[in-house]
């Protein structure tokens, strides 16, 4: 779910549309976008605090066949949070789930790889290296 939520929404309906016929399917909740606080920790291990407000679209959907499926967006993107609530429903069905691994997960995972490696790249061209020096006069010798 997580994957499908930071998945590119054009490149998701890409890859929706590239599967062929996709079953017909209802609206359990209509994407509605709203608030959410979102919180942090100090270092990551501290006692949490509230960070802020964030934006999201959530939706519920259930396909002719039963399947139902969620997906929370961040930002207001109501399209995008209804093929991430498809997909899901989708992907619990066995007989496609085989299919949707291969040709919706894999290359969203791949791309998000890309991405994530990209800016680790451009970042680590910025990195500036700090060391320390011992003085001589500092030395526990006293020389």
């Amino acid at each position: 779910m997580g994957l499908l939520a930071r998945a590119d929404a054009s490149a998701l309906s890409a890859l929706i549309e590239g599967l062929g016929e996709v079953p017909s399917y209802e609206l359990l909740r209509r994407p509605e976008s709203g608030l959410v606080m979102v919180r942090g920790r100090a270092g990551g291990s501290g006692k949490p605090f509230n960070l802020g407000e964030m934006t999201v679209t959530r939706c519920s959907v259930r396909t002719a066949d039963g399947g139902i499926g969620h997906a929370y967006v961040q930002g207001r993107r109501p399209e995008h949070a209804e093929r991430a609530a498809l997909l899901d429903a989708l992907l619990q069905d066995p007989d496609r789930t085989e299919t949707l691994m291969a040709e919706v997960v894999a290359p969203l995972e791949r791309r998000e790889t890309e991405r994530r490696e990209a800016r680790l790249k451009e970042s680590a061209a910025t990195r500036v290296e700090f060391f320390t020096m011992v003085r001589g006069e500092d030395d526990e010798t006293g020389g």
